[in-house]
């Protein structure tokens, strides 16, 4: 077979794969960027699929929606630290008036909120891959194993496995999900 047919053969796979969990995915993006603006959502379904695209083609892919949803995490992830990571902007009065008539009976809930949340990312942060995917499909998606075997393509027992794994790691480091 020459070069092209091969490039044209690989092109239809992913365009195939593509087509298929398009749907699937930009639901996912979506629910994932909540918080965030969800019209990045498409933007960041576009760079899924550059991704796929940019797939090595001596490994060949066993399950294309496992394989796209772990793709599709990373993208999130990325999208999210760049966004942690741009300048905030803040009303100055408001923080004046703030330092000038502190609350003495409550704390911070703001800092408090955003110290926490960055204590939970810090810590599935030092899950594995597989572990944090399941992690988050059980605990913020809400679904069962089997359904979380289904999508990752590997067993009921594996699922219970990970996260059993993913939730003693963060009871070690102090968080109880």
């Amino acid at each position: 077979m020459e070069r092209s047919e091969q490039a044209a053969r690989s092109t239809t796979v992913e365009e195939t794969v593509w087509r298929q969990y398009a749907r699937w995915l930009q639901r996912y993006l979506t629910r994932c960027l909540r918080h965030h603006d969800a019209t990045n959502a498409h933007d960041l379904a576009q760079e899924v699929y550059l991704r796929l695209l940019r797939v090595d083609k001596g490994e060949p892919v066993r399950n294309y929606q496992a394989y796209l949803y772990r793709i599709a995490s990373h993208v999130v992830y990325e999208f999210k630290l760049r966004a942690r990571r741009e300048i905030v902007s803040f009303d100055s009065e408001a923080v004046e008036n703030w330092d000038a008539h502190p609350s003495s009976t409550s704390a911070d809930p703001l800092g408090d909120h955003v110290s926490a949340e960055r204590q939970i990312e810090r810590a599935l942060a030092q899950l594995r891959p597989l572990e944090r995917a399941v992690l988050l499909l059980h605990k913020r998606e809400g679904l069962e194993y089997s359904e979380i075997a289904q999508q990752l393509g590997i067993s009921a027992n594996m699922v219970h496995k990970h996260l059993t794994r993913a939730l003693a790691a963060l009871r070690a480091a102090r968080w109880d999900l």
